[in-house]
């Protein structure tokens, strides 16, 4: 069954007559059209701007003192990070889509998932905390990054409905642009941990999480 948004014109007619014109269209299609995503004719997305008025969600954190891996290596293999995400994860939804998850347990089409990095401020001890005057722990410090997450069933069929994408893991200024990132690097892991929650994990948010309200 196909859902459709109405919208209802009026106006007056030459003889003064109220004339009322119904328009009906797919809702996904309507939803999809209000989407804060930019795409460009190579099918890139361009950097997004203003989603740090949107609703805040949450920042987790893997931080490198607490891991031993090897992850995010240059070319030669060096440069390693000990945790895959050793930046809090600053995560940012419209609220128009955040409501509607709230509502119905799944995001809207067209929804756009933005996640800013910043670094843990200056460590000082081997497990990357610090000492500040409300005592020991972690504390945000500058901008490392930008990853972005798209909800469009259509353009991105074959990763269960979302797109992915980053704006580089470095210091400001952020690439302008960014192309869709490898099943590898991104939605491969959404795909097996999370594809029962919307490809999102709704359980580092208490916000989605909970639903306890605004």
């Amino acid at each position: 069954m196909h859902k459709y948004r109405v919208s209802i014109v009026a106006g007056v007619g030459l003889l003064g007559a109220s004339l009322f014109l119904v328009i009906a269209r797919p809702l996904a299609s309507a939803q999809a059209e209000q989407s804060s995503v930019v795409f460009n004719a190579d099918g890139t997305v361009q950097l997004p701007t203003g989603f740090r008025k949107w609703v805040f969600l949450g920042a987790p954190l893997t931080p490198e003192g607490l891991n031993n891996g090897k992850y995010n290596c240059d070319a030669a293999g060096e440069n390693c990070t000990k945790s895959n995400f050793p930046e809090y994860h600053h995560v940012y939804v419209e609220q128009k889509n955040v409501d509607a998850y709230l509502k119905t347990g799944d995001f809207p089409e067209g929804t756009v998932i933005v996640k800013e990095l910043t670094r843990v401020l200056n460590p000082t001890f081997p497990d990357s905390s610090r000492m500040e005057p409300s005592g020991r722990g972690y504390f945000n410090g500058a901008y490392n990054g930008i990853d972005m997450s798209i909800k469009d069933s259509k353009r991105f069929a074959n990763t269960n409905g979302w797109g992915f994408f980053t704006f580089g893991h470095h210091p400001m200024p952020y690439e302008k642009t960014a192309a869709e990132k490898p099943v590898a690097e991104c939605a491969g892991c959404h795909i097996a941990n999370v594809a029962a929650t919307d490809m999102t994990y709704i359980q580092f948010y208490p916000l989605l999480r909970d639903k306890p309200g605004y």
